[in-house]
């Protein structure tokens, strides 16, 4: 069956979608030998174990696929793709990412909800790759830890241009050298890192949406217009620090990062909440994706003392 399902999603792509669809394919190519069916219904039942709003229905029926990717302990990371419908050209791509950070439930949580909502209502308007756990290590042990199995935090750990001169420093600095903040021995140092960074890489993404908890906000990197309010959750800038995602793909590489603090880590939202946050989420993007990632256009926030408090207190 995953042989199949590879081999249609990739002769989709070159007959009438182009190359930018191959991410589910390509991805799934590099787990070729080593990620079966049993190696999915494993950690869906590790995950389903661990969160009480994602059962294990909800996983293995999502369609959600073994990327080739895996934690330091070897863990699956799952991803799902929704490509270009025949219909219509996508007017943009846009990754999805959460558990970044093990200890985030609800980050996780509310991923599997809007897939959810997506199944019933992916219209081809976008083509959308999500990773609902970047970070199973940390969620799965049995008291759940922000950072992965090395005690790495991989929100740190990204390879921005700044890493080596300021973003260790920073930790040093700022965090009072904190283990939960810990950016790692050098940037990418961790699998986890590396497999985001190669999907940003491959898949292009003209925007991403990284959802953590529970500092209660909106953030925005990069180029283009913030969301001043997304749901009940509205804008308030943490600034950009080296070695975050925001700082890596939205400073560096220009593009746009949405980053939603969720009110609580353990508690998910209202269905409500949950539904108008994702149809924030979309309006955003038919207003402002893609955008020209021109200089002028970059979201950058000066560094204050008390942003570092608040970014550093989670």
């Amino acid at each position: 069956m995953e042989n199949f399902r590879r081999l249609s999603i990739a002769e989709t792509c070159r007959t009438r979608l182009g190359p930018a669809c191959l991410i589910t394919s390509f991805f799934l190519f590099l787990a070729g030998g080593i990620a079966h069916a049993t190696g999915l219904e494993e950690t869906c039942r590790l995950i389903s174990n661990k969160l009480a709003s994602v059962s294990l229905e909800d996983c293995l029926d999502g369609g959600l696929l073994l990327s080739g990717g895996y934690s330091v302990q070897g863990t699956p990371l799952l991803m799902k793709e929704y490509p270009p419908l025949e219909r219509r050209l996508p007017q943009a791509r846009v990754l999805v990412i959460g558990g970044v950070h093990g200890d985030e439930y609800s980050s996780i949580s509310i991923v599997f909800k809007w897939m959810r909502i997506l199944d019933i209502h992916h219209s081809g308007l976008f083509h959308w790759v999500f990773v609902p756990l970047l970070n199973p290590d940390g969620l799965l042990r049995d008291a759940s830890t922000r950072t992965n199995s090395r005690g790495v935090d991989l929100n740190r750990n990204m390879p921005s241009s700044s890493w080596r001169e300021v973003g260790y420093q920073r930790w040093l600095d700022a965090a009072k050298s904190n283990p939960r903040y810990y950016p790692g021995p050098h940037p990418m140092s961790e699998p986890e890192t590396e497999f985001l960074v190669n999907i940003i890489n491959s898949f292009k993404p003209h925007a991403i949406v990284s959802v953590h908890a529970p500092l209660c906000l909106v953030d925005h990197d990069g180029p283009g217009t913030p969301a001043k309010a997304l749901g009940n959750l509205s804008l308030r800038r943490l600034g950009n620090f080296p070695g975050t995602l925001g700082n890596y793909a939205g400073v560096d590489k220009g593009i746009p990062v949405v980053t939603l603090e969720l009110p609580s880590s353990a508690r998910l939202p209202s269905s409500g909440e949950i539904s108008a946050l994702w149809q924030g989420i979309v309006r955003w993007l038919i207003d402002n994706i893609p955008v020209e990632s021109e200089p002028e256009g970059m979201w950058v926030e000066t560094e204050r003392k008390e942003l570092e408090r608040e970014f550093f207190g989670k």
